[in-house]
């Protein structure tokens, strides 16, 4: 049947039965960036009370007439949704037991429950009510069905909003997650607080005067945005803090009808916090001239990076469409009627497939994604052919590199002289397996001009490669190799240029400074480097998974030390809450006024970071760093977002962690502290946050990481 997806026509589109094309419904979720495993639990139905647990289930995961299925079901934990008084009393030996507040286990398989059941707590739980009754109630409620869920060896139980406080929930769900080893907790917060909902609908004067004194109330100033005052993501803060940040303490998101304000900025927040699925309501769907449900253009948007990043989608609410019934053709068998909300699944189905298909580079780099890896140590370490094998992969930084030496040899030796000139000298100083030897080499055929070239390595293991390359290639006088590390290197001769590649994912934290700092004796007065310089970047991030992830790391007796470690990591689930800002710069060849001995690459920065969504509050774990080098000329090689250079994969971004993630308040600035710092054996960095919240220094005197000499 025609549809329209927000205005856009398409023909034919529906959703293929499962194991057809990337679409099938049966996975959803086999997408790129899995790793260690795949997600069979995708797209999930929120279901109503029932004594039938396996007919629900049945009617959500049994594949209907028009091939497709939900994956899970959400289930509620109790019996019934009425509000239960909790008793202070045990039952006494003899006397008559109360009715079971829970459907019996036996209504499904145990494999049933932990593969294909999300338990719900009864949404009248409310443990810090104003109401004593109702929050004593509540508090028993929630640790029973907790318990229960845990029972069914679910793999994870929905809890329900959040009210102002959040302290009694908090105390119940630590010792719930402690007692069931495995289990998450989703808890259910909305994109829009319901009170801004109604204070911005029609005829709701006398809510959103309310709602302002409310806001005048939190802030202390009158006009405060009203979703500053009722951000849902400040209870939900609230509550991750006094649960430590535990690591199975999720997000379920609620998306309905109405949206932030603050464009893709305000959203971008929840791509770093701790969102496994979607609660997608039915009145968050348009029509379409065909009678079929579709999303506007920004729930198109916000629903499609959901599904890049492995959130499940949930749908609930009852049946808003009803679109025209598929024609029948030829004989079908008789299968069973679709689901009530079959036609949305089928809608998510198709924005699944929509998505565009991943790049070589990008299906390469998939399962390195939010994983951590220590930056490497160059100078006090050899690396190994496979790690070089790695590195020679990626192309594109190769084809750069042969752009930059191209544009170096026309500018030194213009074309009426190419045939007098003499040969131009370079020097490739850390030349690992030939790689970049290889294309300067290239560069020089490619421009017609007469290079010498010295290969100076210090891994005796790399030279063996160099000299079997140097015979198999047929390099001969061209290229001299020396066995040697360049600080301790003799060159029979002055380089005219200087070519490195000892970047780090920061720039300077593989020690190119020191190096070609120390190197810059090979180069004549005139001589030039390669790279000519380069710029490092920080941006401050959410990023509870990488966060997570160096909470989990053990064998250390300072629970600093891995905080205060930085990591190479190719960012996946975060959120960029703030612009780039330049961090430390390093030009070459550096010559200052008093030679040598005055070079010093320490260096300090202070950054006031403008939040991108400035009425949104944000939990900010960490910075994540890039750099931008200038190779030559108008020649660039960058990590830097806006000046990424497309298809590189040889560096990911770098993460410097805050071991205590700070409250980024709407409309603050948040000011932070960088230090490149050293002594005559080894380079480190510091870093702190100064404010809203002031966090220590951390790694200070490299007392947790540094990079040897």
């Amino acid at each position: 049947q025609g549809r329209e997806e927000g205005g856009e026509g398409t023909r034919g589109c529906r959703a293929l039965p499962a194991g057809e094309g990337r679409g099938a419904a049966m996975p959803l979720g086999r997408a790129l960036g899995h790793h260690g495993g795949t997600r069979s639990r995708y797209a999930g139905v929120v279901c109503g009370h029932s004594e039938d647990a396996a007919g629900a289930l049945a009617e959500a995961l049994v594949a209907p007439e028009s091939g497709v299925a939900f994956d899970f079901a959400v289930l509620p934990l109790a019996a019934s949704g009425e509000r239960r008084v909790a008793s202070a009393r045990r039952t006494l030996p003899g006397a008559a037991l109360p009715p079971p507040v829970f459907p019996s286990d036996l209504a499904l398989s145990s494999a049933q429950w932990t593969s294909q059941v999300v338990g719900a707590v009864s949404a009248w739980v409310d443990a810090d009510s104003r109401d004593p009754a109702l929050a004593r109630d509540s508090a028993a409620a929630l640790d029973a069905e907790l318990a229960w869920a845990a029972h069914l060896s679910l793999q994870a139980a929905v809890v329900p909003r959040l009210g102002e406080r959040v302290a009694a929930t908090a105390h119940s769900l630590l010792r719930a997650l402690g007692r069931a080893q495995g289990m998450s907790a989703w808890v259910r917060v909305p994109l829009v607080a319901d009170e801004v909902i109604a204070a911005s609908s029609a005829n709701a004067d006398a809510g959103a005067a309310l709602l302002a004194k409310r806001a005048c109330d939190v802030s202390g100033a009158p006009g405060t945005s009203l979703r500053l005052a009722h951000d849902p993501f400040e209870a939900w803060h609230e509550l991750r803090a006094m649960c430590g940040h535990h690591p199975r303490l999720c997000v379920a998101l609620e998306v309905g009808a109405d949206l932030p304000d603050g464009g893709d900025a305000a959203l971008e927040r929840w791509l770093g916090e701790p969102v496994r699925a979607a609660l997608i309501s039915t009145d968050a769907f348009l029509t379409n001239k065909h009678g079929y449900p579709t999303l506007s253009k920004r729930h198109q948007k916000l629903v499609s990076t959901l599904l890049q990043h492995d959130v499940q989608i949930v749908l609930h609410g009852p049946r808003r469409h009803e679109p025209p019934p598929a024609p029948v053709v030829g004989q079908q068998e008789s299968r069973a009627p679709a689901h009530p909300l079959a036609p949305y699944l089928e809608y998510v189905s198709f924005l699944y497939r929509r998505l565009p298909a991943p790049s070589e580079c990008e299906v390469a780099e998939s399962s390195y994604r939010d994983f951590l890896q220590s930056p490497l140590q160059p100078l006090m370490d050899n690396l190994e052919s496979a790690t070089y094998e790695t590195f020679e992969r990626d192309a594109t930084k190769y084809d750069v590199y042969q752009q930059a030496v191209e544009t170096y040899l026309r500018e030194k030796v213009p074309d009426e002289q190419v045939e007098t000139a003499d040969a131009v000298v370079l020097m490739m100083v850390g030349a690992g397996r030939g790689p970049i030897l290889s294309r300067c080499l290239a560069a020089a055929d490619a421009t017609n001009r007469r290079v010498r070239v010295y290969a100076i390595e210090k891994n005796p293991n790399a030279v063996v490669t160099l000299q079997r390359r140097a015979v198999a290639e047929g390099w001969g006088d061209r290229v001299t190799l020396i066995a040697s590390d360049m600080r301790d290197a003799e060159p029979p001769e002055l380089a005219d240029c200087l070519v490195s590649e000892l970047l780090g994912s920061f720039g300077d934290n593989e020690l190119s400074p020191e190096c070609l700092d120390g190197a810059q004796r090979f180069l004549k007065e005139d001589g030039v480097s390669i790279p000519q310089e380069y710029t490092s970047y920080i941006a401050p991030i959410s990023a509870s998974k990488l966060h997570a992830a160096v909470g989990a790391m053990k064998g250390s007796k300072d629970d600093r030390e891995h905080y205060e470690t930085p990591y190479v990591v190719k960012l996946h689930s975060i959120g960029v809450l703030a612009d780039t800002q330049e961090a430390f710069t390093f030009a070459h060849p550096n010559r200052p006024e008093g030679g040598a001995a005055a070079i010093d690459n320490r260096r300090y920065k202070r950054f006031v970071f403008e939040a991108r969504a400035q009425d949104t509050p944000a939990c900010v774990h960490g910075f994540a760093g890039y750099f931008d080098a200038k190779l030559y000329g108008d020649v660039h090689l960058s990590i830097h977002p806006p000046t990424h250079t497309p298809d590189m994969s040889s560096w990911f971004a770098i993460y410097f962690p805050l071991q205590h993630p700070v409250h980024w308040p709407a409309g603050a600035a948040l000011e932070a502290h960088m230090w490149r710092d050293g002594d005559a054996r080894k380079v480190w960095y510091e870093w702190c946050v100064g404010g809203p919240t002031t966090t220590h220094i951390h790694n200070t005197q490299g007392r947790s990481y540094w990079v040897g000499l």
